[in-house]
């Protein structure tokens, strides 16, 4: 069985797939970080995660199989 990865458990091939296309990675960045309850991470994603913190995801995902955790607040 696969192991699970971000963006709502779904498998580790999945997210990557997802963090690649920039509109799904932007968005289901900003609501994995709300459901995680941090309300300032998600906003900061809504703001700043359509360039640079998307590239930083693709490659965290590729590696760790989880997307930057840039703030836990």
């Amino acid at each position: 069985m696969a192991k699970k990865s971000d963006y709502f458990g779904l498998g580790y091939l999945v997210s990557l797939i997802l963090a690649i296309i920039p509109v799904t990675s932007w968005i289901l960045g900003a609501v994995t970080r709300f459901m995680e309850g941090k309300i300032v991470a998600g906003i900061l994603r809504l703001l700043l995660g359509w360039n640079i913190i998307w590239i930083l995801d693709i490659i965290f995902m590729a590696i760790s199989k989880h997307i930057l955790r840039l703030l836990n607040i």
